[in-house]
């Protein structure tokens, strides 16, 4: 049985209680505070992976709706980034039906987002590239209308800092999210002549490098973009099943911009 489906069948032995299941309980009409055998510490060692997936659901769309309050308002377009999220997991019903109340919870004005980042965190643990991911869906949502506004940045950069980041290692993910919007918004590998230019520099900020950059830099900040993005990987980390696409995109993403530097080398080298 899925993560999803044993929260919804009513196995317990492994669902989230503190903030992260108050939160999932008032999404899907249930309540996680009885009759739990002992996992109301939720500082014990034993979250496994489903629980995680359930982590990872419930933190994902409550912080989105409050990154995209954050600037006082929810644009239309931020609600449909939401939605094209939704769309891409392929979500059930009843999946969706939780994930938009989750939405509108973390966008109410007495929403409070500490408690969740903290417990999310702990319950991921050192699963780095899976608070990565999970930062990566965030900044596309708050640079879903073009524009970052001071005030999700300092959100974001607060819930990156909770979560372990640097403020450099934030503003490299930052740099990466940004350069794969204006990426697909030139064309990305199809690009045309009139945006080729562009593309290319967005495809040297997605791999996090510089036209100066040598081949062996380049090659190495691919296949660690890569490993770090691997749909099977992250499922196996704990992300779900369901959100597979959207890693599965990304690496797409990636390995085009890495073809597109490399065709460019290629041409102006006279290789």
């Amino acid at each position: 049985m899925s993560w999803w489906g044993k929260v919804i069948g009513g196995a317990f032995g492994f669902v989230l209680v503190g903030p992260l299941g108050a939160v999932l309980g008032a999404a899907i009409g249930h309540s996680f505070d009885k009759g739990l055998k002992g996992l109301e510490d939720i500082t014990g060692i034993g979250a496994d992976q489903e629980r995680i997936q359930a982590a990872f659901f419930t933190a994902t769309f409550s912080i989105m709706g409050q990154v995209a309050k954050a600037d006082g308002r929810v644009s239309e377009t931020e609600l449909q980034v939401a939605r094209q999220i939704m769309a891409k997991m392929q979500l059930s019903e009843d999946q969706k039906k939780a994930a938009i109340n989750l939405f509108n919870q973390g966008k109410a004005p007495d929403f409070d987002y500490a408690p969740i980042i903290e417990q999310f965190r702990h319950e991921c643990r050192r699963r780095t590239n899976l608070l990565r991911m999970f930062m990566e869906i965030q900044l596309a949502t708050a640079l879903a209308d073009n524009e970052l506004h001071p005030e999700e940045q300092r959100l974001l950069l607060n819930i990156a800092e909770m979560l372990g980041f640097r403020r450099r290692q934030f503003e490299q993910i930052l740099a990466m999210v940004a350069a794969q919007k204006r990426f697909t918004d030139y064309g990305g590998f199809a690009s045309s002549r009139e945006h080729e230019h562009e593309a290319i520099e967005q495809a040297y900020l997605i791999l996090g490098m510089q036209a100066k950059s040598s081949d062996a830099e380049i090659k190495k900040a691919y296949r660690k973009l890569m490993s770090q993005h691997h749909p099977d990987k992250l499922v196996s980390k704990g992300l779900p099943e369901e959100m597979m696409k959207i890693a599965t995109e990304k690496t797409r993403e990636i390995k085009e911009a890495y073809e597109l530097i490399k065709r460019h080398r290629a041409t102006t080298s006279g290789g």
